[in-house]
Formats: C-alpha cells, sequence, structure tokens
C-alpha cells in the first residue's frame, strides 16, 4: 500500500501527524536507512523498510485475531452493564478497532473471530455463502435419531414461521444430559438454543469449535485470544 509516511506512522499508533512531521525534522524516521526529513513522501508499505527512533515499523491495515470467548462477557463492541469481548483486547490491538465476526450468546464460549476488514466478516456472515458454525452441546433430555434426521431436513423455529437450513447433528452421548455436536449454515439469534428447543430440548451449555475452514485453538484458555496464522488467514481468504 501506497500512503505518506506522516500517515503510516500516525496509522500504527506512533503519535500525531503534525508530531511526526517534527521528529522527521530531528532525523528521527529513516527509510530504507537513509534519514528522512520530508514526512510527507510517499512510500510502498510493502517494500520499503521504515524506521522511527531506530525501531523498524510495521504497518498493519487489518488485524484478525482468534479469541476463545468466556462465559459472562458479550460479542460487541461496546456495552452498558456487561464486559465485552473488545474489553479483554490488549490496547495494541484495541487501537486497530477490530469488531466481533458475528455472535455468541453471553452464556456460550469459544471461537470468537474479531477482525476490523468488513469484507471478511461480510463474506463471513453472508446468508449466501453458508458457512459452516460447528458447536459442542450439552443438553438436558436425550437426543435421538428422531433428532438428528429433524435435524437433516431443517427446524421450524419456535414462535417464528422460519424454517432454518439443513443442519447436521451428530450424537456424542445419548442419555441425560445428551452431548452431541451441531452444524449449522446460519446465524439466527439463539438458533442452535432454539433448535432443541423445538424438539422439545434445553441447551444446557454451548461451545462454538469452528467457523468455516478455522477451529478454535484448544490451548486457549476462555478470554485468551491470538492473531490468524498465515495458514489460518488462507483458508478464509484464499487467492
Amino acid at each position: 500500500m501506497k500512503l505518506r509516511i506522516d500517515k503510516m506512522l500516525s496509522n500504527v499508533g506512533i503519535g500525531s501527524r503534525k508530531q511526526i512531521k517534527q521528529d522527521a525534522r530531528r532525523g528521527h524516521v529513516k527509510v530504507n536507512g537513509v534519514t528522512e526529513i520530508d514526512s510527507s513522501k510517499i512510500i510502498d508499505t510493502d517494500e520499503d523498510n521504515v524506521e522511527y527512533k531506530g525501531e523498524a515499523v510495521k504497518y498493519v491495515q487489518y488485524i484478525y485475531l482468534m479469541m476463545n470467548k468466556p462465559i459472562g462477557v458479550v460479542s460487541a463492541t461496546e456495552d452498558n452493564y456487561d464486559r465485552t469481548v473488545v474489553d479483554l483486547l490488549e490496547d495494541e490491538d484495541r487501537f486497530y478497532d477490530p469488531f466481533p465476526v458475528g455472535r455468541l450468546d453471553k452464556d456460550t464460549e469459544g471461537l470468537l473471530l474479531l477482525t476490523n476488514n468488513g469484507q471478511l466478516a461480510h463474506d463471513l456472515l453472508s446468508p449466501r455463502k453458508h458457512v459452516d458454525k460447528t458447536y459442542y452441546a450439552e443438553v438436558e433430555e436425550e437426543v435421538t435419531d428422531d433428532d438428528v434426521k429433524s435435524f437433516a431436513e431443517g427446524i421450524t423455529l419456535t414462535n417464528e414461521n422460519y424454517r432454518t437450513l439443513p443442519a447436521k447433528l451428530e450424537i456424542i452421548k445419548a442419555g441425560y444430559p445428551s452431548s452431541c455436536y451441531v452444524t449449522i449454515k446460519e446465524g439466527k439469534f439463539h438458533q442452535v438454543k432454539r433448535m432443541f428447543n423445538a424438539v422439545n430440548n434445553e441447551v444446557i451449555y454451548l461451545k462454538r469449535l469452528s467457523m468455516g475452514p478455522v477451529k478454535l485453538d484448544e490451548s486457549l484458555k476462555p478470554g485468551e485470544y491470538r492473531n490468524l496464522t498465515e495458514e489460518e488467514l488462507s483458508l478464509l481468504m484464499p487467492s
């Protein structure tokens, strides 16, 4: 990306463009090893090496994070009552104004992606894309083969004249309670819980394990997060 030096440095939180202009005149900015006193000079953030006060500066336009969202935290950028997933981020990551890609209920934990790339978020959430989202669920009553068939045919949500797209229900342990995997292609409000309600069952624990091709890093404790790897990004945004 081609940017003015002062805009690049201000965009990554170095300081105001006025401050950077003054620092450049003092010789605090180098481009490809050469002191650059003109902060309005255009550089290529992919090709040129920029240093500020002796430290290399890498320009980052987009940020891509994977979080293991804990129970009790809401999937929002701000909230008047509860802690949000953005509140869990370090200042250096909050600087880029990331937002959660879709929502996990307050009492649901697991994989949550955060980014400031609106196009990627749109692609992952668009109903036309039918991106798979897989959950681990524990439910009060026994899950049956009839439930598996019902999910595969699509469920008419309780109190709403809407039939879901076919979903995959895989029984892990039958009994009371039962545990299972659920894969849906949509993101309706409380969808997994409402699907089980429609077959006279109640979710007591829910955790998202994957979204599209990206799986939750199980080494992340609830509330922890990390940057997506290059491999994970390539799966989300194939060239």
